[in-house]
């Protein structure tokens, strides 16, 4: 079903052959993000990912889009804490042309001072419009939370101070770093044939030799006692992110999480969804999630509450919590949300660039093919024991973090703070 080829310089190919489509997905992997920044070099990974569109060694920042977006296509980028990844879906018939706008950026990138001084202003913009976005800035509060003092727990744009510090060198210097072959994958999905697709990697790309070292600082996973922060803010909605620490990408049970999320906020027949929405009309969006990464995780609830109902929300989600602890859960529920995430997985799946971002990731990040059937087998096995076991080690009172952002009195300070049993 995937196909996989380790050129000579370590980069490493992926493709899936979808015969009845008439687009390409193409995928261009760096294994290098948010977590990888100490210092000055916060916020590096994600300023370089914006500043190789602004022109590379054969292309004009204007070239770049016109050739892509010219011909029907789409390009975009997007980093994460362990992650970059340049991305453009396009129809079949230009695949030799967009592989090569997508390499030259990525490899070949200007880079210069006049460009990174003007991009500067535009990523503080950023930084200025995520804190004013209520939804947004309590997970970056969250991350503080959960892992202080750590990469992990700082903006992946950075400050304004690291980011207009950062000149058109450092960036040069950061991408030969971590822009290496061995550090990259390429990922490609849709009408296309595998061989085609190495000839084209090896043709543009075989020739690099450069090597690079790609450490991190590793996360501590060893919260004792429950954290909140409260922030202060004239707005109509209090945003609430409640967040504890999950499992790493490699764990056995993070399969159970994942279904354990869906049980609690993954959909409108979740409980946390019925329960403070529809029966008690506490809050407009309430979910859950969760995230793995190389040597950490994390689970997430998050919503937007009724400002006047701060303390009973937060409550009734805790209640909740404490509910699937002590009885787990009954055979109806636990089958639908193992339909459901199966289900939304085969949807997914039948886009050529969801596809594409799914084999990227999981070869980037863990170095594996995970196919469909590898996931589906793994859920199989998952039992409702499972369920309570897991949200028993994970929903562990000691490990809860908290955070705010609203309106917020001291007095519902004070009783939340009792609640999460603060002292």
């Amino acid at each position: 079903m995937y196909k996989k080829t380790v050129l000579p310089n370590g980069l490493r190919v992926i493709t899936h052959d979808m015969k009845e489509r008439d687009s390409i997905a193409l995928g261009l992997w760096i294994g290098v993000g948010g977590r990888y920044e100490e210092g000055h070099w916060q916020g590096a990974a994600h300023f370089l990912e914006h500043i190789v569109f602004k022109g590379s060694r054969k292309y004009s920042c204007e070239e770049i889009k016109a050739l892509i977006e010219g011909v029907g296509g789409s390009l975009n980028a997007f980093t994460s804490e362990e992650q970059t990844c340049f991305y453009a879906k396009i129809p079949s018939k230009h695949l030799h042309q967009t592989f090569d706008v997508l390499a030259d950026m990525v490899f070949s990138p200007e880079i210069t001072r006049r460009d990174v001084l003007k991009e500067s202003t535009v990523i503080v913009e950023e930084i200025k419009m995520y804190h004013d976005l209520p939804q947004y800035f309590v997970l970056e509060l969250l991350d503080e939370l959960i892992w202080p003092d750590h990469p992990l727990g700082r903006s992946l744009s950075g400050t304004a101070e690291t980011v207009t510090r950062m000149s058109n060198r450092d960036l040069r210097k950061f991408h030969e770093m971590y822009y290496s072959p061995g550090n990259i994958v390429v990922s490609a999905t849709g009408h296309l044939k595998h061989e085609q697709m190495v000839t084209l990697v090896n043709k543009r790309l075989g020739h690099i030799q450069k090597d690079g070292q790609w450490d991190y600082q590793k996360a501590e996973n060893n919260q004792t006692r429950p954290r909140a922060r409260f922030f202060k803010k004239n707005i109509e909605q209090m945003h609430l992110s409640l967040g504890m620490l999950g499992y790493d990408e490699r764990h056995k049970d993070r399969y159970v999480l994942g279904l354990l999320s869906i049980i609690l906020g993954g959909n409108m027949s979740s409980r946390l969804f019925v329960e403070l929405r529809e029966k008690r009309g506490l809050a407009y969006s309430i979910s859950s999630s969760t995230k793995s990464l190389h040597d950490t995780g994390l689970f997430l609830i998050r919503g937007g509450i009724d400002v006047a109902k701060a303390v009973e929300a937060v409550g009734l989600i805790l209640a909740e919590l404490n509910k699937i602890k002590r009885y787990g859960v009954n055979q109806s529920e636990f089958m639908r949300a193992k339909d459901y995430l199966l289900g939304q997985l085969l949807l997914g799946l039948e886009d050529s660039l969801d596809h594409m971002l799914w084999l990227g990731e999981a070869l980037i990040s863990k170095n594996e093919m995970t196919t469909l059937q590898d996931v589906i087998r793994e859920f199989k096995k998952i039992t409702r024991e499972d369920i309570k076991r897991v949200a028993k080690e994970i929903f562990d009172a000691r490990h809860f973090n908290l955070a705010l952002v609203g309106p917020i009195t001291d007095e519902q300070q004070r009783k939340i703070g009792a609640l999460l049993g603060l002292g």
